[in-house]
């Protein structure tokens, strides 16, 4: 059964998208069956996987947290095996409205998903920059989060609004969300700040805080226009070799993780 991991920060412009994409990929390309979830509005993750395809997906996210279509039908391909995804569109946005009045709201993607969780090893979603119902029910949908941090000191403000919804959701919805941990991004070792960042960061983080540090690379800001993600744009760059990285973190942490109940969520109707 899928090990569900959202991938989330409530500050734009950390490296959340780009996270979610390229270690699905290389979580992908040491053996797993992965799943990357684009549950933002902005659809940068379904672009970053379209390849030169089309940029449109008529099925999607929106259709199957609906109830308009089957997990099945909304599934697409991407250029990696054993790697798919689920794409976004602006259609998501309406959905904030749609579903406030919907009994049990919090758990549409939750429930999408435990159909089609054992098919997979890794389920990633990439939520959108803010604490919005989307990504209440992304963090429902959810085993584990990974914390993009940008070294700067405004992301580390932002840390502890998404630690107290996580805490939020264990004691109100009873559901043992766990933190998975906290990535350091758009890391530049030769500045002091980043230095900085990064040691308060691994001094004060309550949780695990990845070995790994994501550089500030022309690659991965380049791939996403080519459809691509970096691995296949360019495999020997220093932002490629950092998310090789943590996927092999990951993966080599797999003898920590311990399966939830899969059947949480599952009396919702």
């Amino acid at each position: 059964m899928a090990r569900v991991i959202s991938i989330c920060n409530a500050k734009g412009g950390v490296g959340k998208t780009t996270t979610a994409v390229n270690l699905g990929a290389y979580l992908a390309l040491l053996g797993r069956r992965v799943l990357l979830v684009d549950f933002d509005p902005q659809a940068n993750a379904s672009s970053a996987l379209a390849g030169s395809g089309t940029k449109h997906f008529p099925k999607n996210i929106y259709h199957g947290i609906s109830g308009l279509e089957n997990p099945e039908a909304i599934l697409r391909r991407s250029q990696i095996f054993n790697y798919d995804f689920i794409p976004a569109s602006q259609d998501l946005s309406g959905s904030l409205i749609e579903l406030v009045n919907i009994p049990e709201r919090e758990y549409r993607l939750r429930l999408l998903l435990n159909q089609i969780r054992h098919k997979y090893d890794y389920i990633l979603i990439d939520l959108p920059p803010s604490f919005s119902l989307l990504t209440v029910n992304g963090l429902i949908a959810s085993d584990e989060v990974l914390i993009p941090v940008q070294a700067e000191y405004y992301s580390l403000e932002g840390i502890s609004q998404l630690l107290q919804m996580i805490e939020l959701i264990r004691a109100n919805l009873k559901h043992n969300l766990q933190v998975a941990g906290a990535l350091l991004t758009l890391y530049d070792r030769r500045q002091e700040l980043s230095r900085e960042v990064g040691k308060n960061l691994r001094r004060h983080f309550p949780y695990h805080v990845f070995e790994v540090e994501i550089p500030r690379s022309v690659a991965l800001a380049e791939a996403p226009s080519f459809g691509l993600p970096v691995v296949v744009y360019d495999s020997d760059s220093p932002g490629a070799l950092a998310y090789k990285r943590l996927a092999e973190e990951i993966v080599r942490l797999e003898s920590n993780y311990q399966s939830p109940n899969k059947e949480f969520g599952n009396h919702v109707r």
